[in-house]
């Protein structure tokens, strides 16, 4: 088994102050290509935090949503703050949804199917539970080509010697993987969409305070000590510099896909 440390998100209210803000405008543009008809049924696998389900109520007029994720802090994130007769959110397993066969018009993945241990097989599981004739979507962070928002920090983190903990199945993003991915499921009328989001911060403390505040970060800070953590807060400052009014903007690139789940014959 390796010791590369592992990324878990238990903190909803961190998890959504650092990523929530990239995952709207993502999926802002997600939904923008995908132009999704109102009254669909929608299963939000990996639901987080709720961010994807959020814009899902605002933009889109949904008969009802049902969001899974592993974490327990998550989903009492996404109860609190969206929790509805609408929108209603559970524990689970995205290689094992807790869902029936064909209980919704579409499936989506935002910023997601790269933590999947097998992403082929909670691909299947989100064919599984759309409806012939549905939608199977997903977008995520281009990761192996520094697409994340979070690649800048985790440079500066290697560069200083820090072991940086990954998802597991960094294959899973680009274009062309995710294409692969949906046609061996056995989808149709695959397509993919790139997205590039720039998301601007008031000054770098805020950039700083929310980015190191989730997943991963604040334990490899607790590890680095206060010398190395400040030596990497300023190698970071460096990297990212502020326009004259002091703020933070860099960009962040994703790619979108779509499929439809076929009908019998």
């Amino acid at each position: 088994m390796s010791d590369r440390p592992r990324i878990s998100f238990e903190d909803g209210g961190a998890y959504d102050r650092a990523m929530g803000g990239w995952s709207r405008l993502a999926g802002e543009a997600f939904l923008d290509w995908l132009a999704p008809p109102p009254g669909l049924r929608w299963a939000d696998v990996g639901c987080g935090s709720g961010a994807f389900s959020d814009l899902l109520l605002r933009r889109c007029a949904p008969a009802a949503i049902h969001g899974v994720d592993p974490s327990e802090g998550q989903i009492a994130h996404a109860r609190a703050t969206l929790g509805s007769g609408v929108a209603t959110f559970e524990t689970g397993d995205a290689m094992a949804l807790p869902m029936a066969d064909d209980a919704f018009d579409a499936a989506a993945m935002a910023l997601v199917i790269f933590f999947v241990p097998e992403p082929a097989k909670g691909l299947a599981e989100m064919v599984r539970v759309t409806r012939p004739g549905g939608i199977v979507c997903a977008y995520a962070w281009d990761l192996q080509d520094g697409g994340s928002p979070f690649d800048p920090l985790r440079q500066e983190a290697k560069a200083m010697g820090q072991t940086v903990a990954q998802p597991p199945s960094m294959e899973a993003s680009g274009a062309a993987a995710l294409a692969s991915l949906w046609q061996a499921a056995g989808l149709r009328e695959v397509a993919t969409h790139p997205i590039e989001v720039r998301r601007t911060y008031a000054d770098f403390d805020e950039w700083w305070d929310t980015t190191t505040k989730s997943a991963s970060w604040p334990r490899l800070l607790a590890k680095m000590g206060p010398a190395q953590s400040e030596e990497l807060r300023a190698r970071m400052q460096a990297r990212l510099p502020a326009d004259a009014e002091g703020r933070i903007t860099y960009p962040a690139f994703a790619t979108a896909v779509r499929g439809t789940v076929p009908t019998a014959l």
